[in-house]
């Protein structure tokens, strides 16, 4: 009891720290964070009134198209198909709100039924602390076993039992560029970090920003931060910094970060970046409006652009972060997620097993064309198979050729440390902060963590 209110507080902290991030990363996103809460209190009535409800409530961030729209089609089909007697309901909110709302819910003692998230630190913390159920028997009973990516079940996994389902998408961070304007100045994909920063001088120079970022969100620039640390040091460095047999002051942390100081003071990200807002869309409509040439973010990107405009998706075009030159660093290395969302359970019983029913439906013959014809990659096996998009088809052969794939930091490490990593990147990028300074404080969180951890 004693470890499980330990668990709690330390949830209760993050949230109050994720509230801070929302609250300075961004103003919108206000309507579904109010909507979502209402419903959120539902949920917790729900629980309120024991298993023996037949409501399953299901918590996830598919606010905005094709996210929402590949979740509708699984639950509608579950609803009805079951003759498990039980509902879902499903219960969205905003990226940036939901983590905040997630942490809130179980540090009350409250949680839904089932919920999205992004596996790693965060997923171990809400199982360690009694809300999430492992699955294996359901999972080794079901035909999602033998069709879900290695890959992806291995980051479903915890303590050697199967605690989620992951359903969503093969996603890697990687740059998605504009063709038209790329031909427009003889610009071609860069094989090395030389040719990418030659290719942004050339945009610079021509009145066009090379990488459209909002970076309100924090975790958006995390990811050229992952991109050039992997690039730098390979992935050892962090191995050896998680398990407290290094330093997140390694010297590939410390000139990712200088080059992404270097790059700020070259403009080559937009103006204010620190004040953009990912959840608002302003780092795509940069793309949308041709005033920025390039964008570094998550390949659930083709799923947004497509939806958003088949005809602008037609101008894209997609490169895997590129090698650096003079480093050892294995340039197969791709930072990103098999599965991108995992749901995971709070319930037993039969609703446990309707719920695992629901998550079933997600990766359904049908549903998986639909993500498919959505611009979303499946984490199943033989998916290259099915997709014709050039682009998705690209994406999938980088992560099939990827000597390893690198959980995001800001899922992967314990929330206290990834919070000290986004908000002192945050500072890098604003020039408030040295990369050695934010590095520091990292590792203080991380020093933090482990001696409690060895309590």
């Amino acid at each position: 009891m004693k470890k499980r209110m330990a668990k709690l507080v330390t949830l209760s902290m993050t949230a109050l720290m994720a509230a801070s991030l929302c609250a300075c990363g961004s103003d919108g996103g206000n309507s579904s964070a109010g909507e979502s809460d209402s419903t959120g209190e539902k949920a917790a009535e729900t629980k309120d009134s024991g298993d023996d409800s037949k409501e399953i409530v299901y918590w996830n961030i598919g606010t905005e198209s094709p996210d929402k729209d590949v979740i509708a089609k699984a639950v509608d089909k579950f609803n009805s198909e079951t003759e498990s007697g039980y509902t879902v309901t499903v219960v969205p909110t905003q990226n940036d709100t939901y983590k905040e709302k997630l942490v809130v819910a179980m540090s009350s003692g409250e949680c839904p039924d089932m919920y999205s998230n992004w596996s790693g630190g965060p997923m171990y913390e809400y199982i360690d602390s009694g809300f999430g159920q492992p699955i294996d028997d359901l999972f080794n009973a079901s035909d999602i076993k033998d069709k879900l990516m290695d890959a992806a079940v291995a980051q479903a996994t915890y303590n050697d039992h199967v605690y989620a389902v992951p359903y969503q998408n093969v996603s890697l961070a990687g740059i998605f560029y504009n063709k038209e304007i790329f031909e427009k100045y003889g610009l071609s994909e860069p094989k090395t970090l030389g040719d990418l920063e030659n290719i942004c001088k050339t945009l610079k120079d021509n009145g066009i920003t090379p990488f459209a970022l909002a970076n309100g969100s924090k975790w958006t620039g995390s990811m050229y931060f992952m991109s050039l640390a992997a690039r730098y040091g390979g992935l050892e460095p962090f191995q050896k910094a998680v398990a407290g047999e290094g330093k997140f002051t390694d010297d590939c942390f410390i000139k990712a970060g200088e080059k992404i100081q270097e790059w700020v003071n070259a403009g080559y990200f937009p103006e204010g970046v620190n004040s953009l807002s990912e959840d608002d869309g302003q780092a795509k409509q940069l793309m949308y409006q041709e005033t920025a040439g390039m964008l570094l973010c998550g390949s659930w990107y083709t799923g947004t652009f497509s939806s958003d405009s088949e005809e602008f998706y037609q101008k894209i075009d997609w490169f895997p972060f590129p090698a650096i030159e003079g480093s050892d660093a294995d340039a197969n290395i791709q930072i990103g997620t098999v599965g991108d969302q995992f749901i995971t359970f709070n319930c037993k019983g039969d609703k446990l097993a309707a719920a695992f029913e629901c998550a079933e439906a997600h990766l359904s013959d049908e549903v998986i064309d639909f993500e498919i014809e959505k611009g979303k990659i499946p984490p199943v096996k033989g998916i290259e198979d099915k997709i014709t998009d050039p682009v998705a088809k690209k994406i999938v052969e980088t992560a099939n050729g990827a000597s390893e794939i690198q959980l995001w930091y800001d899922q992967y490490l314990p929330p206290a440390v990834a919070t000290a990593h986004l908000d002192g990147l945050q500072e890098v990028f604003g020039l408030t902060m040295t990369p050695q300074e934010a590095q520091d404080s990292m590792q203080t969180a991380m020093d933090d963590y482990l001696s409690t951890k060895a309590e």
